[in-house]
């Protein structure tokens, strides 16, 4: 039960203050601004007022949701990040933060301030080591994103071949799902990402340029009884248990369209993996079946790991691509970067599908 008492009436000045007695945590004080309070919020002013202790308060209270714990990070006391956040909320007109006994819950305009602010201080961290890496002498950084097909094949091709213009480059290479590459993206955590586009919103965020098609292989391991068949139907693998990409990929949607289409009930025994080092090591280790891009494991077909079933699919993963942010001035390494992608990407499209083995 909440008791609240009133100190005096809200002005376009001052906001009201109430203190609010919260059984059992006593009392506290609580800041609340009148409704007719009308904020008009300019960049000249916001420029003046607003300071990087308020963006670092406002992304450490984002992923701590304890101000305690945000001033630790912070080095500052408790009492002195209050200020700060108070000062926020005063310069935003705007409660940022519920106030609750065990935690500091952000509101939806809290939400946003906290995406902000965490994009400005990520995107700061990233100019510092950068501008830090030329002052030494260094050639800078750049950090990709890359689905596991991609990275197999265009993204590898890419990286060798900008490290011989650019030997002493630092790259960093991070293999993931289209959705998690796109939120690292929108976080500022990657320069580039190579993937699909998973959201429509998506669309606002980024630029999409499309890089080569992604054909599918279904695969088992060399021991596997079904390739011992010499005729092979879909319906004839509905039985066995399935390795699968996680459902929010753009492979997986193309497995359970396929089964659906065909009238089949989705396999009653799987496991879920992006990983293809996993998938490799099961497919040796069991008789289980697994839907793949044809870049991430020709190479162990090839190498008689793994073999290759005879099924011809009906459906077709949408193009993966070259994605990166709306209207950002790119540096230097990324427009090289992506000019070597399109050229590897350009021999891929070219190549023929390789035969059954």
């Amino acid at each position: 039960m909440r008791q609240v008492a009133h100190f005096k009436q809200p002005t376009d000045k001052h906001p009201i203050h109430y203190l609010v007695k919260s059984i059992p945590s006593g009392y506290e004080y609580a800041r609340v601004y009148p409704m007719s309070r009308q904020i008009s919020l300019h960049m000249s002013s916001v420029l003046a007022t607003l300071r990087l202790r308020h963006l670092q308060l406002l992304d450490a209270l984002g992923r701590t949701h304890n101000l305690r714990i945000a001033a630790e990070q912070m080095h500052i006391t408790q009492p002195a990040a209050t200020k700060i956040l108070s000062d926020i909320e005063t310069m935003f007109g705007a409660r940022l933060f519920e106030r609750l006994p065990r935690e500091m819950r952000p509101t939806d305009l809290g939400l946003v301030s906290v995406r902000y602010a965490s994009e400005a201080v990520a995107g700061l961290g990233k100019f510092l080591s950068e501008f830090s890496t030329l002052r030494d002498g260094g050639y800078g950084h750049l950090t990709v994103g890359a689905i596991s097909a991609s990275a197999a094949q265009v993204v590898i091709a890419g990286i060798k071949e900008i490290r011989q213009q650019r030997p002493q480059l630092v790259i960093k290479l991070l293999e993931q799902s289209s959705d998690q590459l796109a939120i690292w993206l929108e976080e500022r955590r990657l320069d580039i990402m190579v993937g699909r586009l998973t959201e429509p919103r998506h669309q606002v965020l980024f630029d999409f340029e499309v890089l080569s098609g992604e054909p599918v292989w279904v695969v088992v391991g060399q021991h596997h009884p079904l390739r011992e068949r010499p005729r092979l139907e879909l319906a004839d693998l509905g039985t066995w248990q399935w390795i699968l990409y996680p459902p929010a990929t753009a492979i997986r949607q193309l497995f359970d369209e396929t089964f659906a289409s065909a009238g089949m009930p989705a396999p009653i025994g799987m496991v879920e993996t992006p990983s293809i080092f996993s998938t490799l090591e099961l497919l040796q280790a069991t008789d289980m079946i697994s839907l793949q891009p044809r870049a991430a494991v020709e190479k162990y077909v090839n190498k008689g790991i793994l073999g290759r079933l005879p099924i011809a699919l009906n459906r077709s993963m949408t193009s993966y691509g070259i994605v990166t942010r709306k209207d950002e001035v790119m540096s230097q390494p990324m427009r090289e970067f992506i000019t070597i992608l399109r050229s590897v990407a350009g021999g891929v499209r070219d190549q023929d599908t390789a035969p059954m083995r």
